[in-house]
């Protein structure tokens, strides 16, 4: 077996995600996203169980792990109960450690999910919020939403949320020694560490492109090739 086969040993979601796999295809037939994607989860527990370097360091710069939705449709109809989602988990976390993630497209994606949503949680107590969220970026919400962010404080008022305010309520304002509680967790669970990983490696890889980090949050966030999906030309 190989040094990087060794790391993902290390990491406890592929010893409980791949035990016994017999390669049935299972899994990659209830995959909600082989459906839409050009992704196969038999063949990458195939190419782990290989435990060849080359082979799993090109899965680890590649786009295709960051197909995966970690919803575990693998794990309910695994007949020995492997879970192919877990062993994207400890690949995806070993592609980070690593820095791989930047080589591929939707692993460069990562960098502005992970600033957007954890700014969120960190200083608001929220995965999405109303103050942060820019209809620029998502106009998928429509011109209905747009309204609605332009005049937030009146809507929600009217819908009964307590928008900002102390005390109980939906988007209530987080009291900050629950946002250090989250901190905290962060900090002893390792996402600290993984958004630092995460930021470093991206600024590394805007600068080997020629742009700001700004330009590359901007840029990573938008681009998307073709070729991604099953219904699509190379």
């Amino acid at each position: 077996m190989g040094k990087l086969y060794d790391m993902l040993r290390e990491d406890y979601r592929l010893r409980e995600g791949l035990k016994t796999c017999i390669n049935c295809g299972t899994c990659t037939a209830i995959c909600p996203a082989a459906e839409f994607y050009r992704y196969d989860p038999r063949k990458i527990v195939d190419t782990v169980q290989r435990g060849n370097d080359d082979e799993i360091e090109a899965l680890l710069k590649s786009d295709t792990i960051w197909y995966c939705g970690e919803c575990m449709s693998c794990v309910t109809r695994c007949p020995r109960k492997n879970g192919a989602g877990l062993v994207i988990m400890a690949l995806r976390n070993l592609s980070i450690k690593l820095g791989y993630f930047t080589e591929s497209e939707k692993g460069r994606q990562v960098w502005p999910l992970t600033k957007a949503l954890n700014y969120n949680v960190l200083n608001l107590g929220y995965c999405v919020h109303p103050s942060t969220f820019a209809h620029k970026d998502h106009p998928e919400s429509g011109p209905v939403f747009e309204w609605v962010l332009a005049h937030k404080e009146d809507v929600y008022s009217r819908l009964g949320a307590n928008y900002g305010g102390e005390g109980p309520g939906i988007l209530r304002r987080i009291p900050q020694k629950d946002l250090d509680e989250l901190k905290a967790i962060y900090d002893v669970t390792g996402g600290t560490e993984r958004l630092e990983a995460v930021e470093k490696f991206s600024r590394m890889k805007a600068e080997e492109m020629g742009m700001s980090i700004e330009e590359y949050t901007e840029y990573t966030f938008e681009h998307c090739s073709k070729g991604h999906f099953n219904n699509e030309e190379q």
